[in-house]
């Protein structure tokens, strides 16, 4: 079986089960909550954006034990991954045991998609935003398994979300879609800096994130990519952009918001000149 080995245990390092338990310790799902078809999480480094992506697993947790979790990721590298891609078959590996691909699933949706997805596992070597879920999945959810597609920022995201929904009102297992992207990255290290630094930029930061993260409850799918274009509020629009579409497809007519922070707000340092925006949201 093709296991994928993990890559970046730094972004997760410690105890996962341990810290897993400390993000949702005092945390309380919405009680109003009934159904959730999808969320959205960060994919920060856990001492960042941990515990908002926890709190997103714990509403879900709350209502179900899916069987199975599609994951929509980031592409980071889009010099190298041309395609938006999934992985049919076999097993990631997590610091607390494998998940399993459902290669049933994962080759329904890729049947569905030709022209859209590629069946390449090595576009997921050297990307990070689906393998940091993953200690959540395996931990709250241990005998979930996974189907991950890697969604690149073009119209094939919608078109990904509306057949993955397509399948999912179908199916007779309980799937969970979890898409996963951070907002703005400002500072110097990101060669964004268009406010400056102090109070004032962490609140044009704040704003420049409110209007994607609008965009992303209101599920307006074809705006999210063109917004992230115009406005560098999101390293992750085409999984934000399926995630969307999915929900809206579903019936759905908006999220809900449960975390916002920025790693800055998280570890403050000094003046503020650097950080990164995080949002959990439910559909």
């Amino acid at each position: 079986m093709n296991i994928r080995k993990m890559f970046a245990q730094n972004f997760y390092a410690g105890d996962v089960e341990f810290l897993v338990d400390e993000y949702v310790r005092d945390y309380e799902p919405w009680h109003d909550l009934s159904k959730i078809h999808a969320g959205l999480v960060p994919h920060a480094g856990w001492m960042f954006s941990g515990r908002v992506a926890a709190h997103v697993f714990a509403s879900v947790k709350n209502i179900c034990q899916p069987d199975s979790i599609i994951i929509f990721g980031t592409v980071h590298n889009t010099g190298f991954v041309t395609n938006s891609s999934i992985y049919k078959e076999g097993a990631w590996s997590t610091p607390i045991g494998n998940i399993t691909v459902d290669a049933d699933l994962a080759s329904e949706i890729f049947d569905s998609l030709p022209g859209v997805l590629v069946d390449k596992p090595d576009f997921h070597d050297g990307e990070h935003s689906i393998e940091v879920q993953l200690p959540f999945i395996k931990y709250m959810f241990p005998d979930t398994r996974i189907v991950p597609i890697a969604v690149i920022p073009d119209a094939g995201a919608i078109e990904i979300g509306e057949s993955v929904g397509k399948i999912v009102k179908k199916c007779s297992k309980n799937v969970i879609i979890i898409g996963t992207s951070d907002l703005t990255h400002y500072g110097s290290n990101y060669g964004f800096i268009p406010a400056g630094c102090g109070e004032s930029a962490l609140k044009w930061m704040h704003i420049n994130d409110k209007s994607i993260i609008e965009l992303s409850l209101n599920l307006d799918a074809e705006a999210i990519v063109h917004e992230a274009e115009k406005k560098r509020n999101a390293c992750g629009p085409g999984a934000m952009a399926a995630t969307a579409s999915f929900a809206r497809f579903m019936g759905l007519e908006k999220g809900r918001l449960l975390d916002y922070t920025t790693s800055y707000e998280v570890l403050p340092e000094g003046e503020f000149s650097l950080g990164v925006g995080y949002a959990g949201i439910v559909y």
